[in-house]
């Protein structure tokens, strides 16, 4: 197909939603994702047949082709026919490596549909487990894709009826995490099924698939498959059952299209009113209601600056037009509409309701920003399953570059959210926290590679957690002037509330004083209906109530109380470590009748110091974050992982023999984890693999409390005593 042909199709079927599918491929890694992409696209006529699995098209960064591996999500538009009427399919591939998950979760943010991809021989893995979550908890509709059957055939070699019992065993373990984790109303709705199209399986790496209505359709079996592999011509098959054609056509019968999705899809992640004109345009993807788009992920190009991709939910966008950022609380101009195919970016004139994008001239923009033409009320924040736990200090090597380091590091946080960075000005340590070892091992090679500076970085920090053990006394804090008091007391949040934060269930920011949809959410998780009506603010796993009672000015000054907590949550009295897993009550004010005498240089101050007072009179603790881990290898090997395991700080917590592998699932302190591959290998002579299924977080041993405050604050510059 002709480059100015499929231009103009994709260019007329983007004002058609009714003809758009907007899908995802999730999998754990080396399940052969990347390959499978590029099958996708030798249907859309974008690649050759010849470098069709070969080529690795959406993995177009130096460092991806390197390791092997996708590590950034990469967006492409294709036109699929479907007996004679053509789709526009916006695809976007994301990795497999759980070090690179945050990419997966906003990618979630853009898209209706995921394919989920398992090898037929591994099975569920622990990624595939996340990215199946990850995809509920956005209300996507997942299908299944069972790759490298070919493997069953010449490797395993099944027979037919083994392999049905293989399929039918992956397809039984997907329904099960759909069962868990799917919304109530979608837990039979979204189960994936043979019978009705919404599973298909084959090999990415020989380019076939089968589905059973294409079967049906196109009378082939599966003992078609054994004849062309008896024969050594897998091409048979490819040729008779191309796998992007099979898979393409459930993507399209299977997978919502924008105006279908956005019907359940906008109540769970946008919290304004449902019913008025900006909520109805989002619900029924209005292409005349007003601009409604979130960021998803900046990419820098090297000509066009930054670039804000995303997804359109409401109205139509423009080059020229003037826009709102929502959450930067500034106006500016888009200056350029794109769609993207890979890394090369196609310019339109506009883009309405339903359509994947990418918008320069957003300056300045992050992820999880929302864009308008109207003061619209922002979509929930996109949160990772995952919290960054591995930190490192990075300096440049030359005192000169000092400048172009933080602009640097300010471009890395843009490029991926996932990536935290803190530039403290005052000790002139610029810390960079990511998901693993691996995750900053990349961001670092980037920035000497890609951004021109050299660079150094300390070993691997911990990020620890400053907690409570109790509840505290009513703690008096005094303004300087001395003219207004705040009583706060603190105490241990309730697990049902966290374990909803922490699963997004209770989405976390500040909280509008009539949020009726948060009121019953809280009801529902048992909190009492007047205290319910009190939260003001939910940030970083914690709580802030408002718990006066006619206080005339307090609405005056909440905004900063909820300041100063926040504060207080990102550094906390012991080592100034971020807060975990507190409700902290603000129980009564005695506030000045003169404005003049409460502004922010009074009540923060104020604020900050009550709220730590209370931390330490509930006996604030240390946590430490530990990652539960599946480790697997050979069961000869069960006495060196078991060993490995101890001398971590670790706990066994299941083990289970699968034929002759045992798979253990173990509980190890994150600061015992450095090095862990390497370990690993030399345990099992190289034959070990683990994989992260859970990130929780534990009171440090009495014993190493004290000691590990003591290193953090001397790390930080504090004095010894708090």
């Amino acid at each position: 197909m002709a480059e100015s042909t499929v231009t103009q199709q994709i260019r007329e079927l983007m004002n058609s939603p009714e003809k758009i599918r907007n899908i995802a491929i999730a999998a754990h890694i080396d399940h052969g994702k990347t390959t499978f992409s590029d099958n996708l696209l030798l249907g859309a006529g974008m690649i050759s047949e010849e470098l069709a699995g070969k080529q690795l098209t959406l993995d177009f960064r130096e460092d991806e082709k390197e390791r092997g591996i996708t590590i950034d999500s990469a967006n492409v538009s294709m036109i699929h026919d479907v007996e004679g009427v053509n789709y526009l399919i916006n695809l976007i591939d994301t990795p497999g490596h759980v070090d690179f998950g945050g990419d997966v979760t906003r990618a979630m943010r853009a898209v209706d549909g995921a394919i989920i991809l398992v090898d037929a021989v591994e099975g569920i893995m622990p990624q595939t487990e996340t990215v199946v979550k990850q995809a509920l908890r956005e209300r996507v509709k997942p299908v299944l894709f069972i790759n490298k059957v070919d493997r069953l055939v010449r490797e395993v070699k099944l027979t037919p009826e083994k392999i049905q019992e293989r399929l039918i065993q992956v397809i039984t373990n997907v329904n099960r995490l759909i069962n868990n984790a799917a919304p109530d109303e979608f837990k039979d709705k979204w189960n994936v099924s043979v019978q009705d199209g919404s599973v298909c399986f084959g090999s990415a790496f020989h380019k076939w698939a089968l589905s059973f209505p294409y079967m049906k359709k196109h009378d082939v079996s599966f003992k078609d498959v054994f004849d062309a592999y008896e024969k050594d011509k897998p091409d048979d098959i490819s040729k008779r059952a191309p796998l992007h054609k099979v898979v393409l056509n459930m993507v399209v019968a299977h997978h919502p299209n924008p105006k279908q999705a956005q019907i359940y899809r906008i109540p769970k992640i946008w919290h304004g009113d449902l019913d008025s004109e900006e909520g109805l345009s989002l619900i029924n993807c209005d292409p005349n209601g007003p601009v409604a788009f979130i960021v998803t992920k900046i990419v820098i190009d090297k000509h066009a600056g930054e670039v804000s991709a995303g997804r359109l939910f409401s109205g139509t966008i423009r080059q020229g037009q003037e826009v709102k950022m929502i959450l930067a609380k500034r106006d500016i101009r888009v200056q350029q509409v794109n769609i993207y195919k890979g890394p090369v970016r196609m310019q339109v004139d506009s883009a309405v309701a339903g359509n994947i994008i990418g918008l320069v001239g957003l300056k300045d923009a992050y992820a999880g920003e929302t864009v308008s033409t109207i003061n619209l009320t922002p979509f929930e924040a996109i949160k990772h399953i995952f919290e960054p736990v591995v930190t490192k200090s990075i300096d440049a090597k030359k005192p000169s570059d000092l400048p172009k380091l933080v602009e640097v590091l300010k471009q890395v946080s843009k490029e991926d959210p996932s990536i935290k960075i803190e530039i403290n000005e005052e000790t002139g340590e610029n810390l960079m926290s990511g998901m693993g070892e691996l995750h900053l091992e990349v961001i670092e090679n980037r920035i000497k590679r890609e951004k021109g500076l050299d660079v150094v970085t300390s070993e691997p920090i911990v990020v620890y957690r400053e907690t409570i053990q109790k509840a505290s006394p009513e703690v008096e804090g005094r303004t300087p002037n001395r003219h207004n008091v705040f009583y706060f007391k603190v105490e241990p949040l309730d697990e049902k509330i966290y374990e909803a934060i922490r699963s997004g269930e209770l989405a976390e920011s500040g909280v509008k004083k009539k949020d009726k949809t948060l009121w019953e959410q809280l009801v529902k998780l048992g909190v009492d209906a007047k205290v319910a009506r009190q939260y003001r603010d939910i940030y970083k796993r914690n709580v802030l109530i408002d718990g006066t009672r006619g206080e005339v000015h307090i609405g005056e000054i909440i905004e900063m109380v909820i300041e100063g907590f926040e504060q207080v949550m990102n550094e906390g009295p012991l080592a100034r470590e971020p807060g975990m897993k507190m409700k902290v009550t603000l129980t009564d004010t005695k506030l000045h009748e003169d404005a003049i005498h409460r502004g922010p240089a009074q009540v923060l101050p104020a604020v900050r110091d009550a709220i730590k007072e209370a931390m330490l009179k509930a006996q604030a603790s240390m946590y430490e974050p530990m990652q539960i881990l599946e480790i697997d290898a050979p069961s000869e090997f069960m006495g060196e992982m078991s060993k490995l395991v101890q001398n971590k700080r670790g706990q066994l917590l299941e083990v289970e023999q699968i034929g002759d592998y045992i798979k253990v699932k173990a509980k190890l302190p994150v600061a015992e984890m450095f090095g862990l591959s390497n370990d690993l290998r030399s345990a099992t002579e190289g034959r070990g693999s683990h994989y992260v299924i859970d990130q929780v977080f534990e009171k440090l041993p009495p014993e190493l409390q004290q000691k590990i405050v003591t290193n953090i604050r001397k790390r930080k510059g504090l004095t010894e005593n708090m």
